[in-house]
């Protein structure tokens, strides 16, 4: 089984409620309570695949699986409200390791007021069982937005956050900040029309990007900011654009608001434009003054 298939699939069984504005396929889903435009998605880690409890510690898990829900409020410029939590381990879980889940959690949900209200505690019925953090996290739109993956139109520019590529090579996989002060000012001063967090990959989350929108897309080789991590890497371009578990935003907004976002620098991290939303589909990659097919590759789980 393919992760996107199966998604594909999820969505065409999904059922519909006059609350439910945005079902399955977006970073979040979009629920109108009360007049309210609530955001709610979940994320887990996985011991083995996301993270390494030797190498990295159990705090580490927590704190991986909170930011990646965090960052999914982020992609439609939400705010964070509060998050439940769930820890499967096998026997040999200790209660230092437990509370040291509870305080990796902790240290990104507080970071963004974002509290820890609940969750639930198993045990896998032998110590061989490895470690899985689910998060669940709720948002609310709070003015702005949301801003959905769909939305880019032909002459857009395409834009992102941070650099790509290093996060597999250093540890930014486990420290990075999930971009909620940053997606709000975007979608709030720059009008922006399609955004999304980049977990599985540049390359692969332009695609999903693109095909929510019906419309191509350009990007240019030499614009795509490479992380420092990825520079000794074999081919770092590569990297940036198929690695994955970089958790920055890829947004399209008109390009007279692009040229003022970067000439302005409003945000805490740099702004890079990367290419241009084009009609028709597919992805275009511009090297060297020539064009190319852009594989929407990068990572996916497989069973």
């Amino acid at each position: 089984m393919r992760e996107f298939e199966f998604i594909e699939w999820v969505r065409a069984q999904a059922a519909t409620s006059e609350a439910v504005e945005v079902g399955p396929g977006d970073d979040c889903a979009v629920l109108d309570v009360g007049g309210e435009k609530l955001l709610l998605t979940a994320d887990q880690v996985l011991e083995g695949v996301h993270v390494s409890l030797t190498r990295h510690g159990p705090a580490a898990a927590g704190r991986k699986a909170a930011a990646r829900g965090l960052s999914d409020i982020a992609a439609m410029a939400g705010l964070p409200v509060a998050m439940v939590a769930t820890v499967a381990a096998g026997k040999g879980l200790t209660a230092e390791d437990a509370r040291a889940i509870h305080d990796g959690l902790r240290s990104v949900g507080d970071a963004f007021d974002c509290p820890l209200v609940g969750g639930d505690l198993a045990a896998w019925s032998d110590a061989g069982g490895r470690l899985a953090v689910s998060v669940t996290v709720l948002g609310r739109a709070g003015g702005v937005g949301p801003v959905l993956r769909r939305g880019a139109a032909p002459g857009h520019a395409l834009c992102v956050t941070g650099a790509f590529g290093g996060a597999w090579r250093g540890r930014r996989h486990l420290s990075f900040r999930p971009r909620v002060p940053e997606a709000r000012t975007l979608a709030a001063d720059f009008d922006v029309s399609a955004m999304i967090d980049v977990s599985d990959g540049l390359a692969v989350d332009l695609g999903r990007l693109a095909d929510a929108g019906g419309v191509a897309a350009e990007v240019h080789a030499d614009h795509v900011p490479i992380a420092d991590d990825a520079r000794d890497a074999d081919d770092p371009l590569a990297a940036a654009l198929f690695d994955g578990e970089d958790y920055e935003l890829l947004f399209a907004l008109p390009a007279g608001k692009a040229d003022e976002l970067i000439a302005a620098g409003p945000l805490a991290v740099p702004v890079a434009r990367i290419g241009v939303v084009a009609a028709g589909s597919g992805l275009t990659l511009i090297r060297n003054g020539r064009r190319e097919v852009l594989p929407a590759r990068g990572w996916e789980h497989e069973t």
